[in-house]
């Protein structure tokens, strides 16, 4: 028996997964089992949106899973045995693999500067948001400091801002705005959260975080009710603990075909990867996550079968961007992301990521079907895009 545990069902961790039990849905010798903290999968997209108080789709891993075959586990992975191939979960059990994926993802950096973890609100999961929308609910009016100028801190603060009109809502951080779009693009996002009465503060380093304040670095402080943080990432030491190659912040380094270069029985994807192109190393969005997952499912498959797995190449094509539910911006981008020089705004913007980057089940649901259609990820010259 050909047993493949996949941890974490996140967009990366899901696509490999439905992926690779269609793939292998003839074959009588291959066991998949997949492990998650919940059973509920986590719209990481859309967290903003759970923050400001909106309800989505409740989306059950199992119900996709139905007629896959895949034996779920729900827990949390307590350690990885990469030498002896075994998996921990927190209710003591040990589950022994031949091929491990691992899609562990990443979450928000709170340990970066003081007080975060105490004080701070994240996006990390859906419980994490529906925690900050019930303190939003109950706080009326008072300041939100959403830290962290990237685009997870621009959606959050525009979706709360358009909400919440009588909250007073900043976005503090290093970077401006709109920093890596276009100068259009950028212009746009800047005009939009005008119109949203969010106020921008931007070029400062926080240095702590305190119940009702940000400390600033040089001495200054913003007065803060409410506090949410969306600065930088890091993912989980498990990998490292494992044995497992990571680079220097933690992600494991794979090979062409992302297999671990340490252990080549384990394929690493989405945020948990340090995956290198020729542009450099892949950042973690979902536009890169799910094609990493069903590369992998492609590659296992292969192997299955006794054939080499293919090489990676991905090149990125947009950044949508939500500025609350009424209005958007689209930088299309180089392969490497950096900008170029089309963009969509306003209501074509709303359209388009809507369409693009909505839900993925869809995607999902076809996949365990056609598992060869990539209705999400599809190759022209080498790249895959979304």
């Amino acid at each position: 028996m050909n047993r493949i545990v996949i941890l974490g069902a996140g967009y990366a961790g899901m696509a490999a997964t439905v992926s690779l039990a269609a793939r292998t849905a003839r074959r009588d010798d291959v066991h998949i089992t997949v492990v998650n903290a919940d059973d509920r999968f986590t719209e990481r997209l859309r967290l903003h949106q759970t923050a400001s108080g909106q309800q989505l789709a409740d989306l059950r891993i199992r119900h996709l899973l139905d007629g896959t075959g895949v034996e779920f586990v729900r827990g949390w992975v307590t350690g990885v045995d990469a030498d002896a191939r075994t998996v921990r979960i927190d209710d003591g059990r040990s589950l022994e693999y031949d091929r491990l994926v691992y899609a562990l993802g990443a979450v928000a950096d709170t340990a970066a500067v003081p007080g975060v973890d105490d004080h701070a609100y994240t996006l990390n999961s859906a419980y994490d948001a529906e925690l900050l929308a019930r303190r939003l609910a109950d706080l009326g009016t008072g300041t939100l400091a959403v830290c962290g100028g990237g685009l997870t801190g621009v959606e959050a603060a525009a979706e709360i801002a358009e909400r919440y009109p009588d909250l007073d809502v900043m976005l503090v951080g290093r970077q401006e705005p709109g920093s890596t779009m276009g100068p259009k693009a950028k212009a746009y996002v800047l005009g939009a959260l005008a119109r949203l009465g969010v106020r921008v503060l931007s070029g400062v380093e926080i240095a702590k975080v305190r119940p009702e304040a940000v400390d600033l670095a040089g001495g200054d402080s913003v007065p803060a009710d409410v506090v949410l943080w969306t600065s930088g990432v890091r993912v989980s030491p498990l990998a490292a603990a494992a044995g497992l190659r990571v680079d220097e912040r933690g992600r494991i380094v794979t090979d062409h075909a992302l297999r671990s270069v340490s252990h080549p029985q384990v394929y690493a994807i989405g945020d948990a990867a340090a995956i290198r192109q020729r542009y450099g190393t892949m950042h973690g969005t979902c536009q890169s996550g799910m094609p990493t997952g069903v590369h992998a499912a492609l590659s296992i498959a292969r192997e299955l079968t006794g054939r080499r797995p293919g090489r990676f190449r991905f090149g990125y094509l947009h950044a949508p961007v939500s500025l609350g539910r009424r209005d958007a911006v689209v930088q299309f981008t180089r392969p490497d992301d950096s900008p170029g020089r089309l963009c969509l705004t306003g209501r074509a913007a709303v359209w388009y990521k809507e369409t693009v980057s909505s839900s993925p089940w869809p995607s999902f649901a076809r996949l365990k079907t056609f598992p060869s259609a990539g209705s999400f990820a599809w190759r022209r010259g080498g790249r895959y895009t979304r």
